[in-house]
């Protein structure tokens, strides 16, 4: 992938190409996005990241559509943006986010230490980025900008490279067993990085190599990522990606992953820290190669059930390496949309997660979610036996998500977020406590039948006078009817707090939903922050049902039908 002889790329997507130029256009000739020290300082004053990570993916955006631009039209214009873009990250004092770098573990410094870089998913992302912006426009840098080539490689070198090399401590290696998503996100763009721009890339790979080896240690077999849907784009597909650029077999489970959540149109079974309505800009050409290259025809029709004849392929907001491929796949551009699989019924027994829908192929009706596991997982929200009931693909009963990161997301304070809590997912709150936070604190699957799971969640709470707890969800494809079943066996204990089942709906609540015979209330949550409203609208509405007058030992249902 390379600038041709005359200049041109015969096979560029032009639809993208346009809007890419309109987009450029309008910021050409304005000052670029700047991160400023105060910015980067306020993680450890107020817990403010997202006003330096938003200077940072600005001018990361502005790059590369002067990049694509560059590299297919070779217009001066826009190499001068390019050679811009390139010298103010080399000049940028750390490619660290602010909630990543250890500069203040280290050196007692709220300000990057740029004698000690910190190799994070950021330093990773900029690599990676220069890489392929050496790669596709080397000659042309050459030409109009001698040197510029060489700047690259010794920041990507001391950056990066020697980082990577010299420290073994880095905590997203997974020496320790705790293996996430930071893992193949980085070593994926370390990988193209050495292999686009090191003297010697061998030792960097080998290195990359037993990284990624951890993490496919750390993979279950049935396919689950316990970050969910949204995580799984920036660690499952970026270790699929590494594997295909190795030449290593692909693993189907995990490439089937996306379509097996998928609730309906734009809506997905979200938990963890991910959001119910993603943003459609995923890079789904790489989902569509990978797919057909493993033969899962099922996922391969899902990412083409997002591509949109005659409109872009992509998002430069996918990153420059996503965005150069989609912009020359020829099977992608012309790929046809089709319907999206939606399978009957899907059941991951590593993190003890079932969806089950009415008929295969089809979103009407009502689908059901339940979700098991444990309160240790990658991105937890305390949420142990939660249940998700959606219509016709919509959330009717929902998981709130997760407001905009701020310190405090991966801190110590994490569960004093609210939509971290259990209270805030649709689960009991018993005798007034709370699900904990920990692996220990997980459910404990009693049977799993046809459109059904039954599980004790007992083990999920901080109380030793907790015998059992036994939630029983199952989907009557016969009626089309949702039943959550909860019932329960608690040691008798004089004064004890109330217990509440809680249930989350966005907006007003349907009026079928509220019980008849038992007490209840209404906590209507406000949404203020963008990465919820933007899903939900301007408020969630949770109804507690008070249960504690069926006393120490009883049973509570809720049906839920589907009403046209």
């Amino acid at each position: 992938m390379r600038v041709g002889p005359a200049g041109t790329w015969e096979t560029v997507d032009q639809p993208t190409l346009r809007a890419l130029e309109e987009r450029a256009r309008a910021t050409l000739g304005t000052p670029w996005p700047t991160p400023l020290a105060h910015d980067f300082a306020r993680v450890f004053r107020d817990g403010d990241r997202d006003t330096y990570e938003q200077a940072i993916w600005g001018r990361h955006e502005r790059l590369d559509r002067a990049v694509a631009l560059a590299a297919a039209t070779v217009d001066p214009v826009w190499i001068d943006e390019v050679a811009d873009g390139v010298i103010l990250f080399c000049e940028q004092s750390t490619w660290c986010w602010p909630a990543h770098d250890d500069t203040y573990r280290r050196h007692g410094s709220v300000l990057p230490t740029v004698t000690d870089p910190c190799l994070d998913l950021g330093a990773g992302e900029v690599a990676a980025e220069l890489a392929w912006t050496d790669h596709v426009l080397g000659a042309v840098l050459d030409e109009r900008y001698p040197g510029l080539r060489a700047r690259i490689r010794y920041e990507v070198k001391r950056r990066v490279f020697d980082p990577f090399i010299t420290r073994r401590d880095w905590h997203w290696l997974g020496l320790d067993g705790n293996v996430h998503n930071w893992n193949p996100w980085i070593h994926g763009n370390i990988l193209i990085a050495a292999r686009l721009l090191a003297d010697d890339p061998a030792p960097l790979v080998a290195l990359v190599e037993e990284g990624l080896a951890l993490y496919a240690a750390a993979l279950p077999a049935d396919g689950a990522i316990d970050e969910g849907y949204h995580y799984w784009w920036h660690g499952a597909l970026r270790y699929l990606e590494a594997m295909e650029s190795l030449g290593r077999p692909l693993d189907p489970s995990l490439i089937n992953f996306p379509h097996q959540v998928h609730l309906g149109g734009p809506w997905y079974l979200n938990h963890a820290d991910g959001p119910a309505r993603p943003s459609p800009d995923q890079p789904w050409h790489v989902l569509h190669r990978l797919a057909r290259a493993a033969g899962c025809e099922d996922a391969a029709a899902h990412a083409a059930a997002q591509r949109r004849p005659g409109f872009p392929v992509a998002h430069e907001s996918q990153r420059l390496g996503h965005l150069l491929h989609a912009l020359t796949d020829a099977d992608w551009i012309a790929a046809v949309p089709v319907s999206s699989p939606l399978p009957r019924e899907v059941w991951f027994p590593s993190t003890q997660v079932l969806l089950a829908r009415r008929a295969p192929g089809s979103a009407d009706g009502l689908t059901l979610v339940v979700k098991g596991g444990h309160n240790g997982e990658n991105h937890n929200h305390n949420d142990v036996g939660s249940v998700i009931v959606a219509r016709d693909g919509v959330p009717l009963l929902v998981d709130p998500g997760r407001p905009t990161y701020t310190a405090q997301t991966f801190g110590p304070g994490r569960y004093d977020i609210w939509t971290m809590q259990s209270a805030w997912h649709n689960t009991p709150t018993i005798r007034g406590t709370q699900q904990a936070a920990g692996r220990s604190y997980a459910a404990r699957v009693l049977s799993r039948d046809d459109g059904a799971v039954s599980m004790d969640i007992a083990g999920a709470y901080p109380r030793d006078d907790i015998r059992s707890w036994i939630r029983t969800a199952r989907l009557d494809r016969s009626t089309g009817t949702v039943t959550i079943r909860d019932s329960w066996e608690l040691l008798p204990t004089a004064g004890s707090a109330r217990t509440v089942i809680h249930f989350i709906v966005a907006g007003d609540p349907d009026p079928d939903l509220l019980p008849a015979t038992l007490p209840y209330s209404l906590v209507v949550k406000d949404l203020d922050d963008p990465m919820l409203s933007a899903v939900w609208g301007a408020k969630l509405t949770r109804i507690d049902i008070d249960v504690t007058s069926l006393g120490p030992v009883g049973t509570f249902e809720l049906s839920v039908e589907e009403n046209r």
